[in-house]
């Protein structure tokens, strides 16, 4: 196990700051990939199912 030194305070909070960047990026990233995610299986879904669901016919009049 790595011995812990006692660091000093701006040095501390110089690495809580980093660690919480960190944290936000991971964040940040973990929601633009489900993001993307869910587009790909949106489009999937949309393109190997039946459009008349969605678009039925003669939607666009009145």
């Amino acid at each position: 196990m790595a011995a812990r030194r006692i660091q000093p305070y701006f040095e501390q909070k110089e690495a809580e700051a980093r660690r919480a960047a960190q944290t936000r990026a991971f964040r940040r990233n973990q929601v633009f990939g489900l993001l993307i995610f869910a587009a790909v299986i949106i489009a999937w879904w949309y393109f190997h199912g039946n459009k008349s669901w969605i678009w039925t016919p003669n939607w666009w009049k009145p």
